[in-house]
């Protein structure tokens, strides 16, 4: 008698929450602070295909364990396609996050220094970074780590105070309680979509400023050429009326 088989029970689909139940932001500062740094960091690589740039969603690292998931603040992603998600899985986009940022504070530091950054480390984020925007525990406030042999070691500051981001190319730094960035090779800022609108603004205005400049020079020159034309008519009519004069008196 052949051998009865039960039937092959249906595998139960994995879910992976799209939300911790945790607020986005501790307080109006911390989330202006990772608004800002998103909108600096999508602009920087807004012509590029293949970077993934996002912050407080979901990322999940062991496929088929809803339980080892991340949700870092701020963190980019190379060598992915760019677009929405609803939360990231390592094993499907086949990259890690190449760096991770955090907006510290008194009530997640413990967190911030301890199980994110070791699951970080676990998982591979190359540069690890802690910015406390409130000033008001983390000292300094900007502090990056970057991973070495499975480790983090502290980023040394530049010569002026910045810290250098290997990965994104860019050095970071405080303006008072402001995060700041600039290209490590040319200098120049990473703007938020804010400040690019201002900028361009205020580059068309001095445009619009150079050509009135410009615009008036060239009347004030046509002007005074004409001037100096007026006056040498004015000098010759003269002349000609003084050998005029001299002419008929000294006519016979």
């Amino acid at each position: 008698m052949a051998a009865l088989h039960k039937p092959t029970q249906p595998v139960k689909e994995v879910e992976y929450p799209e939300s911790d139940g945790q607020p986005m932001a501790e307080t109006d500062v911390h989330r202006r602070a990772m608004i800002e740094l998103l909108d600096r960091l999508e602009r920087r690589y807004r012509d590029r295909d293949d970077v993934y740039v996002a912050g407080n969603n979901l990322m999940y690292y062991v496929e088929g364990n809803p339980y080892k998931s991340l949700s870092p603040d701020v963190y980019v992603v190379f060598g992915v396609p760019k677009g929405n998600r609803r939360v990231y899985k390592v094993w499907e986009e086949g990259q890690p996050p190449a760096v991770t940022f955090e907006m510290t504070s008194r009530s997640t530091r413990g967190e911030d220094r301890g199980a994110k950054m070791d699951k970080c480390a676990r998982v591979g984020v190359r540069e690890y970074w802690l910015f406390d925007p409130e000033l008001d525990y983390l000292k300094p406030a900007l502090q990056g780590y970057r991973l070495r042999s499975g480790r983090y070691q502290p980023i040394e500051a530049e010569a002026d105070g910045g810290l250098l981001s290997e990965v994104l190319g860019v050095i970071l730094r405080l303006e008072g309680p402001r995060l700041v960035l600039h290209d490590s090779e040319t200098g120049e800022p990473v703007l938020t979509a804010a400040e690019a609108a201002e900028a361009g603004r205020s580059s068309e205005r001095r445009r619009a400023e150079a050509a009135e400049a410009a615009r008036l020079r060239a009347e004030a020159e046509h002007r005074a050429e004409r001037e100096a034309a007026e006056a040498e008519v004015a000098r010759l009519r003269a002349e000609i009326e003084r050998l005029r004069g001299s002419e008929t008196h000294s006519a016979p």
